[in-house]
């Protein structure tokens, strides 16, 4: 394994540690005269503070060299000791540094390694070469404890940097989870306007295409239920103008008015729901679809969003009937059990049988997304007796909540 953990320090990092070796070497001259009390300096100063002027110099690369810097501080340490000096402090310095650095540097086993194989080389030096009447506790004692020092003030200095990088890591995970989160919101919300405005054009303009041109067709012979039809249009562009000013409404911002209306204090439309099918069914008439509507079951508790997506399905499905199907009649049928509501629009045939979607429309598309989003589901398809029907299950009340949250 290479020696080299980062590029070689700026030259911030290279002053302090050029103030740190000067400070050492200058400890290096009273720390080369101390003796044991009573006993004079068996080996002349000058080797000592030449071992630790070395070692000094070797602190420079402990940055990025650490394990290199360690054993030549340790080598210069193991040398002191064999020449005869007292291994205090003050000589340990440089050698105590550079653990400090590998242990900041590296990892625990790593640091512990060197820190034990150092501790052993220079008990075994002072033991074997060391100074005569040292005692044999200072010998044991001294390098190890000042070894170990550093080792595990290093270690703990790494494990509290790791800790910060990783809170740091974790904000700004969050950070960008909240941003992608309100991204998704904001899709997810206009997908919902769009699949609204495509369900009222869609309705409302079918509708007024055909009262349109059973205006026209009755005009010549029956002007009296022309002019019936003509006034259930301009209800049904009413209605549309309605529908449409409530659903863009909800993209303006808190406070704007409508300047060129002057409806700024009226109340916003109430949200279509289940309630409204009686008079979402009589429309159809004048385009020459007849719809009945049954239920069955008590009626249970549906939120509003359930309530609107029920609603808006079953307006699709017999818009698409009246566009596509061909046929006349239309049936809707509400079944309420215990934990859901079963919705079912149906076509008895015709010669273009079909309550989807034309092939590239959005409609069935719309449907399967107002399911899901309310934690349903949608099923589109031939009846085995002909014709086609649409068939949408939703959770009712404390199971809407389940489901929703579990997709």
């Amino acid at each position: 394994m290479t020696d080299n953990l980062q590029p070689p320090p700026s030259r911030r990092p290279r002053t302090v540690d050029a103030v740190v070796a000067v400070a050492l070497f200058a400890c290096s001259f009273p720390g080369s005269l101390i003796t044991l009390p009573g006993r004079d300096l068996g080996v002349a100063w000058w080797p000592g503070v030449l071992l630790a002027g070395v070692s000094c110099v070797g602190l420079l690369w402990r940055r990025y060299r650490p394990r290199a810097t360690v054993v030549l501080t340790l080598g210069c340490a193991m040398a002191a000791a064999a020449l005869g000096y007292l291994l205090t402090v003050l000589l340990l310095a440089p050698l105590m540094v550079a653990l400090y650095s590998l242990a900041v540097g590296t990892d625990r086993r790593t640091a512990n390694t060197f820190t034990v194989t150092g501790i052993a080389l220079l008990v075994g030096t002072g033991v074997l070469v060391g100074p005569a009447g040292e005692p044999l506790v200072l010998r044991l004692l001294g390098p190890a404890a000042w070894l170990l020092l550093p080792t595990s003030l290093g270690t703990v200095t790494r494990l509290r940097a790791a800790y910060l990088d990783a809170e740091r890591a974790r904000a700004e995970h969050a950070e960008r989870t909240r941003e992608e989160e309100a991204r998704h919101r904001v899709t997810e919300e206009r997908m919902r306007i769009a699949r609204d405005l495509h369900d009222v054009v869609a309705h409302h303009l079918v509708l007024a295409n055909l009262q349109a041109g059973a205006v026209a067709r009755q005009l010549p012979g029956r002007p009296d239920e022309a002019v019936r039809i003509a006034s259930d249009l301009t209800g049904t562009t009413a209605s549309a103008l309605r529908e449409l000013k409530s659903t863009v409404g909800l993209l303006r911002r808190e406070g704007d008015t409508d300047k060129l209306t002057g409806n700024a204090d009226r109340p916003p439309e109430p949200t279509p729901g289940l309630a409204q099918l009686p008079e979402l069914a009589a429309s159809f008439e004048n385009a020459g679809l007849a719809v009945t509507v049954s239920t069955e079951g008590e009626p249970g508790p549906l939120s509003t969003g359930a309530d609107l997506t029920a609603y808006r399905i079953v307006q699709e499905a017999l818009t698409n009937v009246t566009k596509h199907a061909g046929v006349h009649s239309a049936e809707v049928r509400l079944v309420y059990t215990r934990d859901r509501l079963t919705v079912t629009v149906a076509n008895g045939g015709g010669a273009r049988s079909g309550t989807g979607s034309p092939p590239g429309g959005y409609g069935v598309i719309g449907m399967h997304e107002r399911a899901r989003s309310v934690g349903g589901h949608i099923r589109v398809g031939p009846r085995p007796t002909g014709g086609f029907e649409v068939i949408v299950e939703l959770p009712l009340g404390a199971h809407q909540l389940e489901r929703t949250s579990a997709d």
